[in-house]
Parts: structure tokens; C-alpha cells; sequence
């Protein structure tokens, strides 16, 4: 299974490899109490690095100590972490007790027959903190509750049965990824498993080796560095079984086709450069509805902070940005939305463009388009308002991975409105992997029925409804890819989930559901469920004042469970 040449960089790869198919023995052989136990130390060394890791990474992203966006570097990384950890050796648990991880759980439905699992609030902690949101997954039409229950576990029903040797190549732009995807491979695919990192990634290496010191020591998990040609020896390698990609289609094509004539010819003949069993998440371009109704000043203030904060945040180089808001050009508020719009985008906190050769996407963009408005006064951020008669496709089908943020306008207004831009957003967006609603509890009610149809007919994995689908990927229950659908030939945003932490069969999406209005303007609609909510302004808002300081505070009592600590954290919320 390994190579025969005498280059170190493949030498040591091939002895990571030879390392982990030797471990293979060993995770085979624990119980699925030991491999609970075995994540609940992993959970103690992410403890130990936190801090380390949060810091290391707000500086690899240009955010030093006081910068008020550092504290997107805790929640999106130790916070996400640690919730999954929990998540998995629960879920282990159950298994080892002989018990479904959703014998406790009361199923619902959606429309469609579908069965829905509920994966948020998962815990009190979860209530406490995030009190208003709830987020459920929908399982494809036909599976049906008994299906669910009893095929949850995926590979930890059968902890035996070795999946082999995976390989995840790592994401550059959110720390958490490659950590997630690292143990999705282990619990879901009962593989053990070889992380390359993206070259942006490389000075938290160390940081996550000690993360991960437990899995290391025991085997199951190597942490590598490289360039693409690393990358590439260790797709080719024999000693893999799986493949695990987070990144872009281009990546992804060039993995398994090969690149120029080759890969022309190997499509034409249905013959994959790289054969092997792969998954993907690929992102895409993602629409922010906003469905017209009645609102007031600050709901209007408050959502177009909510709408910069889906492009803003991490500097816009995330998979799951908004980038491309639909309204309506018959909404008798639209030119004030788009005034409170301009202001929050301007407004924000000024950071770097960090991501490599996002700063020349964005001044193309802002050259190539004949709307364009830019920020920051060096261009950093672009504002494209697209009338009827401009060409949108650039917007539409480019995920610019970067602060370019574009608005459209659609015809009518209640549930015609809302139908159009379910089509719009199925038909001219590429991709599929997350979809952004904001709707007032007023307008949703007068919808009914009409608007859950909606929301089923919008063809994406990830749903959030007056949330951004960044929360979605902070849920260690909820599922997190492309909604069913991409092949080797046309992958799209991807192919297969990760996170997942209830081990579900037969997934089609997660659907987020938050509080239209924070704390305390909740008051006044408490009487919907859907709006209960004692959270302020959330702190991961790139508007929220103390962010930094609640992002932290959250993450740290999500580490300790110190409820002194909490109360600091939570004084510190109501100030956002």
C-alpha cells in the first residue's frame, strides 16, 4: 500500500498511512463506551488549547487582541468543537447502552410526509444561552420514523466493521472544519484518519495536534502540512479508503477527473482519475429572503445588521455567506430597508480582506459592475443594488468568497413574492447548500400553511428562518451539506453530510427557526412560540458591541460549566 519513492514528504506519508492502518486494529476493538470515553479526553486537551487556538487564529486572520470581531474566532472554532464532542459521546452512549440516539426524542413531520428529528436546543445549556431558536431535520420523503430510529448510529452500529483509512482535506477559512470533519470520518464512517491541512491553516498545526493529542496517540488520527502536490499524492495513495473535501468544485473536479484534455476525456468516458468513495462540501451562492411586511424602524435596523452579518462575518470567506439579498420592488419599505442596508454595511467594523486573492475578486467585482458601490474607502467592500434591466449572472453564479454582497429585486408581495423567490433561488443560484428567510410573525401567520410549502419547495441543506445558516453549523445534531442530489458529474455544493451527531440515515436538510425580534422588543410577540426569546442582540452580529467578550464568555462556559462566569456573560449580552 505505500509508494516506492524515496521522497521524505511521500516517506512520511507513507508512514502516517502504514501508522493508521496499524491503529485500524486497535479502534476496531474498543466498545463503544471506550470510544465515548476516548472523546470525552479529546474534549479535555480542546479544553486545554482554547484560548491558544482562538488567539492563533483571530491573528492568522489580521484581528489582534482588542479587535471586536475577535470573538468569531472562539465560536467558530474550541466552541464548535466541544459542542460536537459532547454531542458524539452522548450519542455513544445511547449506542452502548443498546438504546436508538432518538429514544428519547419525540419525531414531528413537515410537509411532504417528511419525518422531522429534533436537533436544537439539545441541551439546557442550549436553551439558556440561545433561548428562541430551534432547529429540527427533515429526513427525505418515504424514511419513515420507525427507519429513523432504528438505522440511527450510521457506522457505530457495527464498530467492528472497519471503514478503512479516510482522508480529509481541511477547509482554509473556518478553524472548526477540519477538527469536525476529522471526527465525522472516525464516529459516522468508522474510519480512522489522515488530516491535510490547507496551507492557511498550517501555523494552527501544532494547536491542533495537541487538540487531538488523544486520537494521535492512539493511532487513529495523523495531522499533516503540505502544498497541492501533498494533497494529490495522498488522494492517489492505495493506503486510503475515502476521501473527505472541503473547498471549491474546481478542487473537487480536479480531484476526481484530473484537469485540461484528461479530464475532458475521463468525463466523456466515465473513468475517474480518483475512483475512491468521496465526499464534499463545496459551498455556493447564498439568497437571503426577505419577505415583505409591516416593520418597524429598528426591525428594519435590526435585520440589515442581521443581513451584513451573513457576508461580513470572517470577512466574508465563509461557504454559507450571504450573498445575494431578494426583495420585493412592490415592498412600500424597500428604500428604507436598503437605506438601513447601506448604513450597516458601511458601519461595520473595518477588518482585513484575509483570504488569498479575495482582495482581487473584490476590486474585479467592483470594476466589472456598473452598480457597484464600495466601502472602506480602498474598495473592501461591495454593495451591488441590480436593477431588472442588469445582467445578474455574475452574482447569481459566482460564490465571490469575499465582502461583495448583491441585492434583487422580485415582483410582488405576500405568498406570490414568497414563491417567486423560492423559484428564483432554486433556479438561478448555483448551489444548494444553505438558504436565508427573514419574515415578521405577522406576515408568516397571514401565509399559513403557504408558507411551510414554501420553505419545502426551497431545494438547499441548510434552512434558517430568521437566523443565518451559520448558526446552522454551529448544531452538532443538526446535519450540515448540499441537499441530496450531486454526482461525480455535477457535484454542485457537494455530495454526503458531516456533523450529524445523532448518526441519522436518509437526511435531505436542517431547518433553523429563530426569533424575528431580539430581546427585549421580543416582549411584545411572546404570545408566538416562535418569539420567545430573553437573547439580545446574538453575539456573533458583526454589530453586536460586546461580541467578542459574550462569544468568549459562551465558549468558555460551554468548557467549564461555571455559572458565575455565565452571569458576566450574560450582563455583557443585554450591553450588545
Amino acid at each position: 500500500m505505500s509508494s516506492t519513492s524515496s521522497d521524505p514528504v511521500t516517506v512520511a506519508l507513507d508512514d502516517d498511512i502504514a501508522a493508521l492502518r496499524a491503529g485500524l486494529t486497535s479502534w476496531s476493538h474498543l466498545t463503544l463506551g471506550q470510544r465515548a470515553r476516548l472523546l470525552e479526553r479529546v474534549r479535555v486537551s480542546v479544553v486545554a488549547c482554547a484560548q491558544e487556538w482562538a488567539e492563533q487564529a483571530a491573528l492568522m486572520k489580521g484581528l489582534d487582541d482588542r479587535h471586536p470581531l475577535r470573538g468569531e474566532e472562539w465560536l467558530s472554532g474550541p466552541y464548535a468543537v466541544i459542542v460536537a464532542l459532547d454531542a458524539y459521546a452522548r450519542t455513544l452512549a445511547e449506542l452502548s447502552a443498546g438504546r436508538s440516539p432518538l429514544g428519547a426524542l419525540t419525531l414531528g413531520t413537515a410537509p411532504g410526509g417528511r419525518v422531522t428529528v429534533p436537533a436544537f436546543p439539545a441541551t439546557p445549556a442550549d436553551a439558556l444561552l440561545l433561548s428562541g431558536f430551534t432547529a429540527e431535520v427533515w429526513l427525505r420523503p418515504g424514511v419513515t420514523a420507525q427507519d429513523a430510529r432504528t438505522t440511527a448510529g450510521l457506522g457505530q452500529r457495527h464498530p467492528s466493521d472497519s471503514g478503512g483509512v479516510g482522508l480529509v482535506l481541511g477547509a482554509g477559512n473556518v478553524t472548526a472544519i477540519p477538527v469536525l470533519d476529522v471526527l465525522y470520518e472516525l464516529v459516522a464512517g468508522n474510519r480512522v484518519a489522515i488530516l491535510k491541512l490547507n496551507p492557511t491553516m498550517d501555523t494552527l498545526a501544532p494547536t491542533f495536534r495537541r487538540a487531538l493529542a488523544p486520537l494521535i496517540a492512539a493511532g487513529f488520527v495523523r495531522v499533516v502540512t503540505g502544498d497541492g502536490t501533498v494533497g494529490a499524492a495522498l488522494t492517489g495513495h492505495a493506503g486510503i479508503d475515502h476521501v473527505h473535501i472541503t473547498g471549491s468544485q474546481a478542487t473537487f473536479d480536479a480531484i476526481v477527473w484530473g484537469i485540461g484534455d484528461e479530464a475532458s476525456r475521463r468525463r466523456r468516458d466515465d473513468d475517474p482519475a480518483m475512483p475512491k468513495p468521496i465526499t464534499a462540501e463545496l459551498g455556493g451562492v447564498s439568497p437571503v429572503i426577505v419577505v415583505p411586511g409591516e416593520w418597524t424602524t429598528a426591525d428594519l435596523r435590526f435585520q440589515a445588521e442581521h443581513v451584513v452579518t451573513m457576508r461580513l462575518q470572517n470577512a466574508g470567506h465563509n461557504c454559507i455567506a450571504g450573498q445575494v439579498v431578494v426583495i420585493s420592488r412592490d415592498w412600500a419599505q424597500r428604500g428604507a430597508f436598503l437605506s438601513e442596508l447601506r448604513s450597516a454595511y458601511l458601519g461595520a467594523p473595518q477588518r482585513p480582506t484575509w483570504y488569498p486573492h479575495a482582495p482581487e475578486r473584490v476590486a474585479r467585482a467592483a470594476a466589472d459592475s456598473p452598480v457597484a458601490e464600495t466601502y472602506d474607502g480602498g474598495g473592501e467592500r461591495v454593495l451591488m443594488v441590480i436593477d431588472a434591466e442588469s445582467d445578474a449572472s455574475a452574482l447569481e453564479t459566482t460564490e465571490y468568497f469575499a465582502p461583495i454582497l448583491g441585492v434583487i429585486n422580485l415582483p410582488g408581495t405576500g405568498q406570490q413574492f414568497l414563491d417567486n423567490a423560492v423559484a428564483y433561488a432554486n433556479e438561478r443560484l448555483t448551489g444548494t447548500l444553505g438558504a436565508n428567510l427573514l419574515i415578521d410573525p405577522a406576515t408568516r401567520t397571514g401565509l399559513g400553511s403557504g408558507f411551510d410549502e414554501a420553505i419545502a419547495a426551497l431545494r438547499y441543506g441548510a434552512i434558517a428562518i430568521n437566523a443565518w445558516t451559520g448558526f446552522n453549523f454551529l448544531l452538532a445534531n443538526g446535519t450540515w451539506g448540499a441537499y441530496p442530489g450531486g454526482t461525480l458529474e455535477d457535484v454542485g455544493s457537494g455530495i454526503g453530510i458531516v456533523h450529524n451527531a445523532l448518526l441519522l440515515d436518509g437526511v435531505e436538510r436542517t431547518v433553523v427557526q429563530g426569533p424575528f425580534r431580539p430581546f427585549p422588543r421580543s416582549v411584545g410577540t411572546m404570545t408566538d412560540p416562535a418569539e420567545r426569546t430573553v437573547l439580545p442582540k446574538p453575539p456573533w452580529f458583526v454589530t453586536a458591541r460586546t461580541g467578542a467578550e459574550v462569544s468568549e464568555g459562551f465558549t468558555r462556559y460551554q468548557m467549564t460549566g461555571n455559572v458565575a462566569g455565565l452571569a458576566r456573560t450574560l450582563a455583557l449580552a443585554l450591553r450588545a
